[in-house]
């Protein structure tokens, strides 16, 4: 697959502490595609880091939280991408 040949995977050292280990990460299906997304308790959480960065500015440990929640987003949007591409190639058909 040429998709990956482009893209540099980012390096994920940890996770935030802040982020549960469990129900992190939901998915639904589109179209019978799924789709994977934080979940509503981590999207508050950079939701409210991103608010506290605009109004009072974040600690170097919220910077440093913020920026692996940037990561694991990116981890997120290229595992859609790749189930899409897959699923849009007639990739996926192999699994059924």
């Amino acid at each position: 697959m040429t998709m990956a040949q482009g893209f540099v995977f980012p390096h994920l050292q940890k996770l935030p502490d802040s982020m549960p280990r469990d129900g992190a990460i939901s998915f639904k299906l589109e179209e019978g595609v799924p789709v994977f997304r934080a979940s509503t308790a981590v999207q508050a959480r950079v939701e409210l880091l991103l608010e506290k960065q605009l109004e009072s500015g974040l600690t170097d440990a919220e910077l440093d939280e913020l920026d692996q929640y940037e990561i694991i987003d990116d981890y997120l949007s290229y595992l859609n991408r790749l189930v899409r591409n897959l699923h849009s190639d007639g990739s996926a058909s192999q699994f059924t």
